[in-house]
């Protein structure tokens, strides 16, 4: 059984951040709360990440450096470890010990964990009336799912972003990269730092909700609003058009955002096609998105004229030369040729 180090990256340098003085007890595991702890580490809180005697699962996960994982590393970076056992005696009351001295604790047991390992925010309040208490649940604390394990991916299948990811005729799709996990982690950092600021004008402690559900639903917040009336089934694909989004060039790839009139015109003119900007038929974005079938032949036509990362130095300088920022533009290279 492999220990933890009792270190993690290297600590925090430079002046005193605006939680310096800030104790905040880690048991949490994974990306979400460990990455919500490490946030509140970026602005000088101490962080104490408290694993198992095995450690936090996401060190087993399959990584290309030999002897630890790059993950790992990446969302616990800043803290100091220790390794308690909860279920012995012996070492649940050195957790307790610490708790008394801490401002913060951050756990992601399901909701019936805690009570039983003796560490549920009724007794931890009575053994330090001041502390923050913050459980993240990948459900919440109540309802039929409460107890079910939460994850990034199995949350975006369940409540749309796989579903509007993808193409509409095609397949769902993740969105890789933990999004859900790391905007959870906001969050958690977020309210961790409301409920400090709160305890400055009460005295006294808070408890700390984050679930991974509520995450993922106040992340597509401008695509669920429902109106009376409405049927269930209306789109809420909040994407723009075919004209924004990614295209092929000679080499490599390009982002493309011309959402207002200023950006359309500016991009006609730039690929040598200003009729397109004079068009009543193409001059507002849902107008562009209701005819996106002809116009985005002539705009990837054009942009095979040069490189990706020719567009982007050729933008850039015209940006440069107006003393503003009319292109709202990022390129992506990639070195094999675009598919056809």
């Amino acid at each position: 059984m492999r220990v933890p180090p009792p270190s993690f990256g290297t600590p925090r340098t430079g002046p005193p951040g605006p939680l310096s003085g800030v104790r905040v007890l880690d048991l949490s595991a994974y990306i979400a709360g460990p990455y919500g702890c490490t946030l509140l580490a970026d602005q000088g809180a101490e962080v104490i990440k408290v694993e198992p005697p095995g450690g936090d699962n996401l060190r087993n996960y399959p990584s290309s450096l030999s002897s630890e994982n790059r993950a790992f590393l990446g969302v616990n970076r800043s803290k100091t470890g220790i390794v308690l056992d909860l279920k012995q005696q012996s070492d649940l009351a050195k957790l307790l010990g610490l708790v008394a001295m801490a401002d913060v604790l951050v756990h992601n047991f399901r909701p019936n964990v805690p009570a039983r390992l003796g560490i549920d925010y009724e007794r931890l309040k009575t053994a330090n009336p001041r502390l923050i208490y913050c459980a993240v649940t990948g459900y919440g604390e109540a309802g039929p799912l409460q107890d079910k394990a939460g994850f990034d991916q199995v949350l975006q299948t369940m409540t749309g972003p796989a579903a509007l990811q993808g193409k509409a005729d095609g397949p769902p799709e993740i969105v890789y990269g933990s999004a859900v996990d790391y905007y959870a982690a906001a969050l958690i950092a977020a309210g961790i730092a409301s409920a400090l600021y709160e305890r400055e004008r009460s005295g006294e402690g808070q408890y700390v909700g984050v679930s991974l559900l509520r995450s993922v639903l106040a992340m597509q917040s401008a695509r669920l609003i429902w109106t009376e009336g409405e049927p269930r089934q209306v789109s809420r694909d909040m994407r723009s058009g075919g004209v924004t989004g990614l295209h092929p060039t000679a080499d490599g790839y390009l982002y493309l955002s011309a959402n207002t009139a200023h950006f359309w015109r500016a991009l006609c003119d730039k690929i040598g096609a200003p009729d397109l900007a004079i068009n009543e038929r193409y001059d507002s974005v849902r107008k562009r998105a209701q005819h996106v079938d002809e116009i985005l032949p002539r705009l990837r036509q054009a942009l095979l004229a040069k490189s990706a990362l020719e567009w982007g130095a050729c933008l850039a300088m015209q940006s440069h030369a107006r003393r503003r920022a009319p292109w709202r533009i990022c390129s992506i290279t990639r070195r094999s040729q675009p598919r056809q």
